[in-house]
């Protein structure tokens, strides 16, 4: 199991290289949202997510053998990009497995980072299987987006360093695909304000989380149709899951139109870029999903790649008394 002690020692790993973030309040914000927010800004990390700190985290503690054979990975977009990117600081050969219908902006910057990209049809093909194949036949390390030890303790410092800023807080809402970012979350939350309550948020049609979360039983969903896509994931990880269930006090579901409504307000009002992955956790609190009202409340806003007219295209949809 990954421990506090885990998550303290991967702030010390990403120390100077990792940036730490800064952490926004609003006072239009918290009057949106009836609540005292703040909000931890892993858009303006490198690679403009939280999938650095992990990536990091994990790939700089392989040892020199491993870096050699090089790495690989599956993932929609900001997992491939953290660790296209660390394997260039390192110096590491990478291969990321994305499909084919990953968004333009992602496999580009991928593709930039100098990382070698497999595309596949997530319709009819398994990342999973892809990367597995390719790591036996060629000796690479697979590095997964979530499931992995010291991702989960890489990821979990993004909470370490807003309570650090912050103080306790009552609540902590974090978005939650696969679970490395929750579940490394709500370890640190644990230790560092034993009284903060962590909720989960993924989108509606991949609730998978959720009702694994509710029924104590791993659930599954397939390339489920929202427009969330670091939240796609198929199922909770062997580790994440466990963890959720031990750290994590609830899990809430938003709906497509609830984040295109919140990255609305986001981008106008407070002038942050953030997708549509990266505002989960803010759309339950600022649809009043969830009654935080008086509460001092941390989210954390995982990322911030989107492309800029998709996203126009979704802010030109909606109704005039929905913005």
């Amino acid at each position: 199991m990954v421990t506090f002690d885990d998550v303290r020692s991967a702030a010390a790993q990403i120390a100077g290289v990792a940036h730490r973030t800064p952490v926004a309040t609003s006072r239009l914000l918290d009057a949106a949202c009836a609540a005292q927010v703040y909000l931890k800004c892993e858009n303006l990390q490198r690679v403009g997510a939280f999938k650095f700190r992990g990536a990091y985290n994990a790939v700089s503690r392989l040892s020199a053998a491993e870096q050699a054979r090089g790495v690989i990975t599956h993932s929609s977009g900001n997992h491939a990009q953290a660790l296209a990117l660390v394997s260039r600081l390192l110096d590491i050969r990478a291969t990321i497995v994305m499909p084919q219908d990953a968004p333009a902006l992602k496999l580009a910057a991928t593709r930039d980072y100098g990382a070698q990209i497999v595309t596949y049809d997530p319709a009819t093909e398994s990342r999973e299987a892809i990367s597995g194949r390719l790591a036996a036949e060629h000796g690479y390390t697979l590095i997964p987006p979530y499931d992995h030890p010291h991702i989960i303790a890489g990821q979990g410092t993004a909470a370490l360093e807003l309570l650090q800023e912050t103080g306790p807080l009552d609540y902590l809402f974090v978005p939650c695909g696969g679970g490395g970012l929750l579940s490394g979350c709500a370890i640190a939350a644990r230790a560092l304000a034993p009284g903060c309550r962590v909720i989960g948020v993924e989108p509606e049609a991949g609730d998978d989380a959720a009702r694994s979360f509710r029924t104590g039983t791993l659930h599954t969903v397939h390339n489920p149709a929202t427009i969330a896509d670091g939240a796609r994931t198929p199922y909770l990880g062997k580790l994440t899951f466990p963890l959720v269930r031990q750290y994590v006090a609830d899990m809430l579901t938003v709906s497509d139109d609830d984040l295109i409504r919140t990255m609305y307000f986001v981008w106008t009002r407070l002038k942050l870029i953030v997708e549509p992955t990266g505002v989960l956790g803010l759309a339950a609190v600022y649809s009043r999903g969830y009654d935080v009202a008086g509460k001092r409340v941390g989210v954390i806003l995982s990322g911030g790649n989107v492309d800029i007219q998709q996203a126009a295209a979704w802010f030109d949809a909606l109704p005039a008394a929905g913005r």
